[in-house]
């Protein structure tokens, strides 16, 4: 077929920065592809054409989603009945299972070919959704090597791709080119701040944050704190930084995430994909994460390992430390940073952990994830 037609969703950055990779073999593959649906800016660059930004479904948490669930269903009826009219010869759905999976069950049963990119956490929050990625999901695109075995137990099709993150980031990150390009101190310590890449994140977690990094800056004089914010966050950071006591030296950049834990010493991370960042930068950090009383009463009882990072899910331990809702205080952050610092030798350690785990999730994913699509489009 020399011009498909796909069909995407992307609900969130991580999720556009995974469609953008892919998007990029898949047009080395058919130049005259066309792709339309949900998406970022990632995948704008690679020639997709957005019916509805991504930012309109990159909202976290159960209480958070309920305000804007009316507009998010709205737009999924929409986008159904677009899909069903104009018909792509293949819908690939990245991430945002909730919005994705019920949408790929529906077109599925109406016979439009559906590929899901990034298999949910069966694994560590709900395992019932097996049974609706079976129902929905012609075959499943996973990041993580041991996850086609677990989904092939419930008879769902599924390619291990590796992670598309373990090939855009460099084995052994060069630290000081880094710190040139931020304008950052070549010497002393860096600490990368990252509070999320949602605006309920930001919220919860950039005024703890700074607390933290000022509480830190006092045992570290030499200390130099950066935040890579969303883009589209930065102003709301900036402002939050500019009304709350935090540290003397402190820079926020417009993106660069990976220029900033390429920069850093260690790093404190809102739970997310960005932990997985870090780990594949070699940089120990802490994990935090705060979310509405309601969401986290909902969502504890569905956990299913003790783990919530994921550097620490895909290690089997607490490699790292995780702070979560009453205990993401600014004393217990800074203390936790504080241990890496004063620890070269547990720093040295966790490093090496980190090599390995980079070393199992490096593949050509890109490639790997076209030819299974190539697979679903043939069949």
């Amino acid at each position: 077929m020399a011009s498909p037609r796909f069909a995407m969703v992307a609900g969130e950055a991580s999720g556009d920065l995974l469609a953008g990779h892919v998007l990029d073999a898949m047009r080395s593959r058919w130049p005259q592809l066309s792709a339309q649906g949900i998406g970022g800016a990632q995948m704008q660059k690679r020639g997709f054409e957005p019916w509805w930004p991504a930012e309109k479904l990159s909202v976290s948490g159960y209480a958070e989603v309920l305000k804007h669930l009316r507009e998010i269903l709205g737009i999924r009826e929409q986008l159904r009945e677009r899909l069903l009219a104009e018909r792509p010869d293949v819908f690939i759905g990245v991430d945002a299972p909730d919005f994705n999976l019920g949408l790929e069950e529906q077109l599925r049963a109406n016979g439009v070919k559906t590929v899901h990119f990034v298999c949910p956490s069966i694994w560590a929050w709900r395992r019932k959704r097996v049974e609706k990625l079976k129902k929905a999901c012609d075959h499943v695109l996973c990041i993580f090597p041991f996850e086609p075995e677990l989904l092939a137990k419930h008879g769902v099709p599924a390619t291990y791709v590796g992670h598309p993150l373990a090939s855009v980031i460099p084995m052994e990150p060069d630290r000081m080119a880094a710190r040139r390009s931020l304008g950052l101190p070549l010497n002393g310590k860096v600490i990368a701040l990252l509070p999320g890449s949602r605006a309920s994140e930001v919220e919860a977690l950039t005024r703890r944050f700074l607390k933290a990094a000022a509480l830190l800056e006092k045992r570290h004089p030499d200390s130099w704190f950066v935040i890579p914010a969303v883009p589209a966050l930065q102003s709301r950071i900036s402002e939050i930084a500019r009304g709350r006591k935090g540290p003397r030296h402190l820079t926020i950049v417009a993106g660069q995430s990976h220029g900033a834990l390429a920069a850093c010493d260690v790093a404190m991370v809102a739970s997310g994909t960005a932990t997985l960042e870090a780990a594949l930068f070699k940089r120990p950090m802490v994990i935090a994460y705060r979310t509405s009383w309601l969401t986290y009463a909902l969502m504890k009882p569905r956990q299913l390992q003790p783990w919530v990072g994921l550097p620490n899910i895909l290690c089997g331990e607490f490699v790292v430390p995780e702070l979560l809702q009453s205990n993401a205080k600014p004393d217990k952050l800074c203390g936790a940073l504080d241990d890496w610092l004063t620890s070269p030798d547990r720093m040295r350690s966790v490093q090496e952990r980190f090599r390995d785990l980079h070393a199992r999730l490096l593949r050509d994913t890109a490639t790997l994830a076209t030819d299974a699509i190539e697979k679903v489009l043939a069949a």
